[in-house]
């Protein structure tokens, strides 16, 4: 499906990169994929890949088959200013935090609309993507969405702005919480007296595995908690500690605070 496909990606940061490099990597050739970005270094570093980078969209452009909006979302309204009069009939995708879906209409005049919230781990190939579409979109452009975001990992449809908003705090901003934990982890083998290089393999290696083992196994979670709990011993030690500071409510309510705000930035860039 996407090797017939045109695409322009307005925006060739980290993310635009990773995509680009998945859809390649799907079969895309890159002649077939353009790049708008205001940056000359970030033109001649995509150019080297093969694509087409230009510093401003053209017709050619507008009329790509799927247009990607990966720009900041501080900087939306302004970088789409330009392009919306060269779009044809695309299927637009936009992997920008906290716009939404209704006021992506209303700016672009269309509602052929897909909006992705990917996750950092696509730069590995193993990204995790959230997407929500406007109503009545037909099913080839969903699938068509589906096969951009599994370029780089795999993704989950969800229910409108809210749900992305869930998303977003859940799975968008995950890759943080992973890393702060790392960082503990770290931290504390330093302190009991392992390398930094020590502490870091062990952690790290011990979050791949266990998130592995989650994948795989059809049991609930909790159950392969339980299995490596024994009463009385250093994980029941270490998660009556963690239980005793109120970690699981503390990152719970983390996760609240970001969709609430995922929906604050929703209503503040939407403004007019």
């Amino acid at each position: 499906m996407l090797d017939s496909l045109t695409f322009g990606f307005l925006g060739g940061g980290n993310m635009a990169a990773a995509l680009i490099g998945g859809l390649v990597a799907r079969g895309v050739p890159a002649g077939a994929i353009r790049v708008v970005d205001p940056s000359a270094d970030v033109r001649q570093r995509l150019a080297q890949t093969g694509v087409q980078a230009m510093a401003a969209p053209d017709a050619t452009f507008g009329v790509s088959d799927v247009i990607v909006l990966a720009v900041k979302p501080q900087h939306f309204r302004d970088a789409i200013a330009p392009l919306v009069p060269l779009l044809a009939d695309n299927l637009v995708i936009s992997v920008a935090a906290g716009i939404r879906l209704q006021d992506m209409a209303r700016w672009l005049g269309r509602s052929r609309l897909v909006r992705a919230m990917p996750n950092t781990p696509a730069l590995a190939g193993m990204g995790m993507t959230g997407l929500a579409t406007a109503p009545g979109l037909a099913e080839r452009d969903r699938a068509i969405a589906t096969a951009v975001a599994e370029a780089v990992g795999q993704c989950v449809w969800v229910d409108g702005d809210d749900q992305i908003d869930a998303v977003t705090a859940i799975s968008g901003s995950g890759p943080a919480y992973v890393f702060y934990f790392v960082e503990a982890m770290e931290r504390a083998a330093r302190e009991l007296g392992l390398s930094a290089e020590q502490g870091r393999k062990l952690a790290v290696e011990t979050f791949r595995g266990a998130a592995a083992l989650a994948a795989e196994s059809p049991e609930p979670v909790s159950l392969l908690r339980e299995r490596v709990t024994s009463k009385g011993g250093t994980t029941y030690a270490a998660l009556t500690a963690m239980d005793a500071g109120g970690i699981a409510e503390a990152f719970v309510k983390a996760m609240h605070a970001a969709a609430a705000r995922g929906k604050e930035m929703g209503a503040e860039f939407g403004k007019d």
